[in-house]
């Protein structure tokens, strides 16, 4: 705990542009005790801990925050992604989730998807949030609304997936594409 509490004060001080002397002053506290506290060689008391966020202009909380926020992540080994059934697949599009989180206010759901000479063209997706397209192999015209895109390895589309959207010609097979669709979360 000391040792992020240092980190967070030594953070902020930098952040705020200020030398170990400046915040020193600015405390009453002499510059070695500041060094101690942002090596994390100390505990500081609850007074102290006042003086700096005091000085700081900032919350007292700011120095635990980070130390009790949990901080998600999803690994997914090459060509390990969990094939998921959704809408699409009963058009024939492969979709292997590669990833998933969810905070209270986003979900984010990273997709690999694959068409192939199984696959049915199909523009009426559609969903709350945003989604973007990275083609990585063969050629899809692909409709947001009223509009179509031809998307070719390196093209990328990002839209609000609320309108009717899809692959409305698979033009070149296997295509390959990344989605990611960015929700509201459930909180």
């Amino acid at each position: 705990m000391e040792r992020h509490i240092g980190r967070e004060v030594r953070r902020q001080r930098q952040r705020h542009q200020m030398t170990l002397a400046d915040l020193a002053q600015a405390t009453g506290l002499s510059p070695g005790m500041v060094s101690k506290i942002e090596n994390g060689q100390i505990s500081p008391s609850l007074s102290t801990l006042t003086n700096l966020a005091s000085a700081l202009n900032l919350p007292l909380s700011a120095f635990f925050r980070s130390f009790e926020e949990s901080r998600d992540v999803s690994y997914v080994p090459a060509g390990r992604g969990l094939e998921i059934d959704r809408r699409g697949t009963r058009a024939g599009h492969i979709y292997q989730l590669l990833g998933h989180m969810i905070r209270a206010s986003v979900s984010v759901e990273p997709y690999l998807i694959t068409l192939t000479e199984h696959s049915d063209v199909f523009t009426d997706f559609q969903h709350e949030g945003v989604e973007f397209l990275y083609m990585l192999e063969g050629e899809v015209r692909y409709r947001h609304g009223e509009r179509e895109f031809l998307l070719s390895p390196g093209d990328s589309l990002f839209f609000d997936a609320i309108a009717p959207h899809g692959p409305a010609e698979l033009v070149q097979l296997p295509a390959r594409y990344l989605s990611i669709i960015a929700s509201p979360g459930e909180g």
